[in-house]
C-alpha cells in the first residue's frame, strides 16, 4: 500500500464515528471556521479530529498548527487525543504557555537581553504599591486589588483610563477607582524598576514583539500557519490582540465556542469576538454542534427552556441542544423552609443515591458562591457522606475562618456567659473588621464577609437548639465539625461553585440556593447584561447533569426565620407555579403573555386551535396537552421531524407518541 493510500485511509478513519455536523466541521480545514459547540456535543472530539484530518490529508504540516486553550488540563487533553489519532508535532498550549515559549526565544532580539523574571504572585508587589499610595490593606483587599489590575490589563486599560473604563463596566472596586488606578500605576513602575513581567505582560510583550519587529513576525508566521482557539467565548481583548498578531492578517483560524456558556465577563472575557466572528470574516464557515450526548432529553429540555428565555443577542445564531440519550427522569424542583433544611435534604438524597450504588464521585452539589459550601459540608458530614471541595478551600481551612476560630478560642479561654453566645461571636468577628449588615465590594472581600457571616449563622442555629450553649461549647463544636470534614474525601461528592464546575459533568447534580439575590447575585441586578450572564451561569450548572438534576431553594436563611425569600426569577416558567413547590412570594404572579409575529405568530395560533380540539376530545385542560411555552418553542423552531420535535421543552416520549404526527402536520400547514 502506497503512502498516499495509507494517509487517505487514516483520514477516513478519523471521520468514522463522527455525526453529520461533527464530520462537516472536521472537513472544514481551510479558511476562517467557527464551530458553535453546545454543552455535551463533543467539542474536543471534533476539533482534534479536524486537526488529525487536516494532517492526514496533507493540508496541515503538524508543526505548523498551534491550538490554544485556557487551561493546562485542556491543552493536555488535546495532546493526548491527537496522539491517539496518530498525530504528533502539533503545538497544543495555553495562551500563556505559547507566549512564554516564543518570548523566551525572542527576548534577546526584542528586549535586549534574556527573558525577564516572571512574577507568579502579584500580592507582594501590589502590597508595596498600595503602601506607597498610603492605602491600608489586608490580604483580602490585596487580592481584590490584584484582580482589578488583572482585569485592567486583560481589557487593555491603562492606569490613566482605568477609572472611566471601570465605571463603564460597572466594576465594584475595593477602593475608589482613582486609588486603584494609582496603585496600578505604582505596580507597573515597580515591575519596570525590577525588570520583571507578570502573566499579562507575557501576552502583551509577545504581541508587541510581533507588531513592532517584522523579522520576529516573519519567523513566527512562517512557523505557524494554522490556528485553533478553544473556548473562544472566553477570549479577552489582550488575548485577541495576541491572536491577531499571530495571524498577521491571515484567515487560517478555527474558533470554537458556545455563546450560552459565556460566564467570565467579570474577568475581562468578551463574547463579542465569538458573536461577531462571521461579521469579521464574511466568508467564514459556521458549523453548529447541537446534538447533546451528555444529558437526558429531560435535562436538555430544561436547559433549552432556560436559555430560550434570554433576550436575543446580535451576531451568530443561537444554539438549541438536541438530546441524543434515552429518556430519563424529569428534573426535580424542591422548596425548603430554610437553608439547613435544604442542605439536610440534599445530603439525605446523596446518601440514598450512594446506598443505591451510585459512586459518590458521580454526584455534585453546585452553588453560586463559595460561602454557601459550609452548610453542605456540615450536612454531608452529619450523614457520613465524604465530599471533595473543588475550586476553593474547605470552609474550615479558609484563612479568615482559621483566624476567626483562633480568636474565638482565645476569647473562650477567658470565660463566657451562657445566653450570650451570639453577641459574643459577633463582637469577636467585629474585631477583624467584619460588619454584619455591610457586605463589602470586591469578590475576595465579599467571600470573606460571607464566610464570617456563616459562623454567626451557625451560632444562631445552635443557640436555638441549645439556649445555654456558651462560647467554649461553640468552639468545641467547631473543632468537631472541622475534624469530621477532614476525613479522606477523594471519592466524595463534589462541592463546587458553578464557575468551578464548567467543563465537568456528573450523573446526579444538585443545584442549590436558587434564590433571587444569590442567583442572580445581588450586585448584578442593576445591569441587565450582568443578570443575563447569571442566567448563563445557571445554564452551565444545569448542563453538568447527565441523568438526574435537582434545583432547590429555601424561603429563609435560618430555621424559624421569616419565609420571604423569592426563588430565582430564572425559575419562572420552569418550576411548577402551583402546588407544594410554588414560591410563597409569587403565588399571584401572572404568566407573561406570549407575543409572536409573522409566520411564527400564525403557526402559534394554529397550534393553539389544534390543542383546544385535542383537549376537548380527551376531556382534559388545554395545558395538559401542551403549555403555551411548548407551543411557542414549536412555533419559533418549526421542527421538521420527530427527532427535532423531541428536543423541545415539554415533549417527552409519551407526548411525542400521542401528538407528534399531528404537531408536524400543523407545522407544515
Amino acid at each position: 500500500m502506497s503512502a498516499a493510500t495509507r494517509s487517505g485511509s487514516r483520514a477516513e478513519d478519523v471521520l468514522a464515528g463522527l455525526d453529520e455536523e461533527q464530520r462537516t466541521a472536521a472537513q472544514a480545514v481551510t479558511g476562517p471556521v467557527c464551530i458553535l459547540a453546545g454543552a455535551g456535543t463533543g467539542k474536543t472530539r471534533t476539533i482534534t479530529h479536524r486537526i488529525a484530518y487536516g494532517v492526514h490529508t496533507g493540508v496541515y504540516v503538524p508543526e505548523q498548527v498551534l491550538a490554544v486553550t485556557f487551561t493546562a488540563r485542556a491543552a493536555g487533553e488535546l495532546r493526548t487525543r491527537l496522539h491517539a489519532l496518530d498525530v504528533g508535532g502539533v503545538q497544543a498550549r495555553t495562551f500563556h504557555a505559547a507566549a512564554m515559549r516564543q518570548l523566551r526565544y525572542f527576548a534577546p532580539r526584542v528586549l535586549g537581553g534574556p527573558m525577564p523574571a516572571l512574577i507568579e504572585n502579584k500580592l507582594r508587589v501590589v502590597a508595596t504599591a498600595a503602601a506607597r499610595n498610603r492605602l491600608t490593606t489586608d490580604r483580602t483587599s490585596l487580592r481584590d486589588l490584584a484582580s482589578e489590575i488583572e482585569w485592567a490589563k486583560t481589557t487593555l486599560a491603562t492606569p490613566e483610563d482605568y477609572p472611566a473604563r471601570a465605571k463603564a463596566a460597572g466594576r465594584e472596586t475595593p477602593f475608589e477607582a482613582a486609588a486603584v488606578a494609582a496603585v496600578y500605576a505604582s505596580y507597573e513602575s515597580a515591575k519596570e524598576r525590577d525588570g520583571a513581567l507578570d502573566f499579562e505582560d507575557l501576552l502583551l510583550v509577545t504581541a508587541y514583539a510581533l507588531e513592532g519587529h517584522p523579522d520576529v513576525a516573519r519567523t513566527v508566521r512562517d512557523q505557524y500557519r494554522h490556528f485553533v482557539v478553544d473556548e473562544y467565548q472566553d477570549v479577552n481583548p489582550l488575548q485577541q490582540r495576541l491572536l491577531d498578531a499571530w495571524l498577521g492578517g491571515r484567515a487560517e483560524v478555527c474558533v470554537v465556542g458556545d455563546p450560552n456558556q459565556t460566564i467570565y465577563s467579570f474577568t475581562g472575557a468578551d463574547p463579542d469576538y465569538l458573536l461577531g466572528f462571521a461579521d469579521r470574516y464574511a466568508d467564514a464557515e459556521v458549523v453548529k454542534l447541537e446534538r447533546d450526548y451528555r444529558s437526558t432529553p429531560q435535562v436538555v429540555g430544561l436547559a433549552n427552556r432556560l436559555i430560550g428565555m434570554a433576550p436575543k443577542r446580535k451576531g451568530l445564531p443561537g444554539l438549541r441542544l438536541l438530546g441524543q440519550r434515552a429518556d430519563g427522569v424529569e428534573p426535580r424542583f424542591e422548596e425548603h423552609p430554610d437553608e439547613p433544611a435544604e442542605a439536610a435534604a440534599v445530603a439525605k438524597r446523596c446518601r440514598a443515591l450512594i446506598d443505591e450504588g451510585l459512586p459518590a464521585s458521580e454526584i455534585a452539589v453546585l452553588f453560586r458562591i463559595n460561602a454557601q459550601s459550609q452548610v453542605y459540608e456540615s450536612a454531608l458530614a452529619d450523614v457520613g457522606v465524604p465530599y471533595v471541595l473543588r475550586g476553593g478551600e474547605r470552609f474550615f481551612e479558609r484563612p479568615e475562618v482559621r483566624e476567626a476560630v483562633l480568636l474565638l478560642r482565645g476569647a473562650a479561654a477567658g470565660g463566657s456567659e451562657p445566653g450570650m453566645l451570639v453577641p459574643t461571636v459577633r463582637d469577636v468577628l467585629a474585631s477583624t473588621g467584619w460588619a454584619e449588615h455591610r457586605p463589602p465590594a470586591g469578590g475576595a472581600a465579599r467571600d470573606r464577609w460571607q464566610s464570617l457571616s456563616a459562623l454567626v449563622d451557625l451560632a444562631v442555629d445552635l443557640v436555638e437548639e441549645t439556649p445555654s450553649l456558651d462560647l467554649a461549647g461553640f468552639v468545641s463544636h467547631l473543632a468537631q465539625r472541622a475534624d469530621a470534614q477532614h476525613a479522606p474525601t477523594v471519592q466524595g461528592v463534589t462541592l463546587a461553585s458553578m464557575h468551578a464546575a464548567k467543563g465537568l459533568e456528573w450523573d446526579a447534580v444538585f443545584v442549590v440556593g436558587v434564590v433571587d439575590g444569590v442567583l442572580p447575585i445581588a450586585q448584578s441586578l442593576s445591569r441587565p447584561d450582568a443578570v443575563e450572564e447569571e442566567r448563563r451561569l445557571l445554564y452551565v450548572a444545569i448542563t453538568r447533569a447527565r441523568e438526574q438534576l435537582t434545583l432547590s431553594w429555601s424561603l429563609s436563611r435560618n430555621p424559624g426565620g421569616k419565609r420571604a425569600r423569592p426563588r430565582s426569577r430564572f425559575l419562572t416558567g420552569l418550576a411548577p407555579d402551583s402546588g407544594p413547590t410554588a414560591p410563597h412570594a409569587r403565588k399571584t404572579a401572572k404568566r407573561p403573555k406570549v407575543v409572536l409575529e409573522g409566520e411564527a405568530g400564525e403557526l402559534f395560533e394554529r397550534l393553539r386551535a389544534w390543542r383546544s380540539q385535542a383537549a376537548q376530545t380527551q376531556s382534559v385542560p388545554a395545558y395538559v396537552v401542551f403549555t403555551d411555552a411548548t407551543l411557542q418553542a414549536i412555533a419559533e423552531t418549526r421542527p421538521a421531524n420527530l427527532r427535532e420535535l423531541s428536543a423541545l421543552p415539554g415533549i417527552g416520549s409519551r407526548k411525542l407518541e400521542l401528538y407528534g404526527e399531528d404537531v408536524l402536520a400543523a407545522v407544515t400547514g
